[in-house]
């Protein structure tokens, strides 16, 4: 039936795939939702689970509620795990034989740098994780669909809809969504509020927003058998050329690597293009540990690859609708921010929404929740512009300058101390501080210019320097303009959004009573 409290979470037992998440029936709809929740990822998911332990009546709408199967979202840093936390959703990466992650360790040409998470101030269970994403994602919907006044449903959401429930037009209230179901009848949901989170490929997010988007490069994700990374339990970065290569644990006896692909093309996997690639250009450049393991997942022949996306975007505060997750907000997934942008989200959304009765009133609840797209920027931002910046930095791009920005964040972080414990908390997410990724930042860039200038200044050191604080400030300022600079750095400033309703209906029945008065004067 798909009510909460009637199903309970799925036998972990096997880890290969969990059990789907039975689709509801529709004999205990209500006339109107608290709340619908379109796709049940993980910002849907533990939000709809959030909203039905408030005691709302949640209806979570998935297109296809099979186990997931994609080679990203599979790294949680700490601070994504500590907002699991505070949802209550911290059971949901036990049975999945996730593994902790302690902090990350970067290679470049031969040396290493080691980097721990902060500790100090945390419970000690807080630390990343990473597993499969589909079983994660899996757990996250059982808990879900077992919440209280929780309706798991698979459907795919073709349109938002107004009062009228038709299809919704700018200037309107949402109240719900039509969507079809497998059996291709289609169905209305209304409801006083209307999240969407409906992931990377939204459908919706222009309705409610205007995006930027763009798409930097492709991971191509492999499958490591049979090795242990020169690390356990830590996430590895390759500085290699001409973009970085990742690796960390996904189960007790599995090892992810993604190799970056700059460029919104791929080479042919069919003409064997894309595997020559690997072998002669990026083989070469992986840790000799697990490079048997890399050039054996290679011959095995499944190659899996998934565009990276980067995106801001301007919301537009619809009454009635919100959006979330990677709908929303997309940054390169190089430092694994994602769900941790998501889960800090969810609980925000949460927070704002918790000292309402219920959702009737459109406007009070559009106006309760207008600052959430401004109180969410510290930590979205710095985990966004850290990610941005990074993978920008970490990529070979042949330019002088460029080469001595990325040596000199090399060698920065291998400096240890507050040098290292800086940065890895602001990756972590445990640290949201805008200012605090700035300074770094050109703290990295003025360590660059100061190593220029040893043994003693040369002109050419000096020109060397300019231009490396130059290649700074064009990577970092670009990131933060887009984010907002007011938003990030002084949300005190921003004006808070007020929502507006042009109601149809009435002008509706302005335009027939004209018309009747028009009759009867004829008449």
């Amino acid at each position: 039936m798909g009510r909460g409290g009637q199903q309970s979470l799925p036998s972990t037992s096997g880890y290969d795939h969990l059990s789907e998440v039975p689709s509801a029936g529709f004999q205990d709809d209500p006339a109107v939702w608290d709340l619908v929740v379109v796709g049940a990822g993980i910002a849907g998911s533990a939000l709809a689970f959030s909203q039905g332990q408030a005691g709302r009546r949640v209806l979570l709408i998935e297109r296809d509620l099979k186990q997931p199967d994609r080679i990203i979202g599979e790294l949680l840093q700490p601070g994504g795990y500590l907002m699991l936390k505070k949802l209550g959703l911290e059971h949901c990466v036990d049975g999945i034989d996730a593994q902790k992650v302690y902090g990350y360790c970067i290679f470049k040409n031969g040396e290493e740098a080691k980097l721990l998470y902060p500790k100090e101030g945390f419970d000690a269970d807080v630390s990343g994780r990473s597993f499969t994403h589909g079983r994660f994602v899996q757990r996250l919907r059982h808990a879900a669909a077992s919440a209280p006044g929780v309706t798991v449903r698979q459907g795919t959401v073709k349109r938002l809809i107004n009062e009228d429930g038709k299809e919704w037009q700018d200037g309107q209230a949402v109240t719900g969504v039509h969507y079809k179901t497998s059996d291709d009848k289609e169905h209305i949901a209304t409801a006083n509020l209307t999240v969407v989170c409906d992931g990377m490929h939204s459908t919706l997010r222009k309705k409610l927003g205007t995006p930027d988007l763009k798409t930097p490069s492709h991971f191509v994700g492999l499958k490591l058998k049979g090795c242990s990374l020169p690390y356990p339990n830590f996430g590895h970065v390759v500085l290699a050329n001409p973009s970085p290569l990742l690796f960390y644990p996904i189960s007790s006896q599995e090892v992810r690597c993604l190799v970056d692909v700059p460029g919104d093309k791929l080479p042919s996997v069919a003409t064997g293009a894309l595997a020559a690639y690997l072998k002669e250009t990026v083989a070469p450049q992986v840790p000799p540990q697990l490079r048997g393991a890399f050039l054996a997942a290679i011959d095995e022949g499944r190659l899996r690859s998934m565009l990276n996306k980067q995106m801001t975007l301007t919301p537009l505060h619809r009454p009635g609708a919100l959006l979330l997750g990677d709908a929303f907000n997309m940054r390169h997934p190089l430092t694994g921010g994602g769900m941790t942008v998501a889960l800090s989200d969810t609980k925000l959304l949460c927070d704002m929404l918790q000292p309402l009765p219920d959702f009737r009133d459109s406007i009070a609840t559009a106006n309760q929740t207008a600052e959430f797209y401004t109180k969410r920027k510290p930590l979205s931002a710095t985990i966004n512009t850290l990610a941005n910046a990074l993978y920008k930095v970490f990529c070979y791009n042949g330019v002088a300058a460029h080469e001595e920005m990325r040596q000199a964040c090399f060698e920065y972080l291998k400096l240890g101390g507050i040098y290292s414990s800086g940065p890895i908390s602001l990756l972590s997410g445990l640290a949201p501080k805008p200012s605090l990724l700035v300074m770094h930042f050109f703290m990295v860039a003025l360590y660059g210019v100061g190593r220029l200038m040893q043994p003693r200044p040369t002109f050419k050191g000096v020109w060397m320097g300019v231009m490396l604080i130059y290649v700074a400030s064009c990577i970092i300022f670009p990131i933060i303009f887009k984010e907002g600079i007011r938003a990030v750095f002084m949300p005190f400033l921003v004006r808070k959004p007020k929502a507006t309703v042009v109601i149809d209906r009435m002008e509706a029945s302005v335009k027939c009573a004209v018309q009747q008065a028009q009759q009867k004067m004829g008449e």
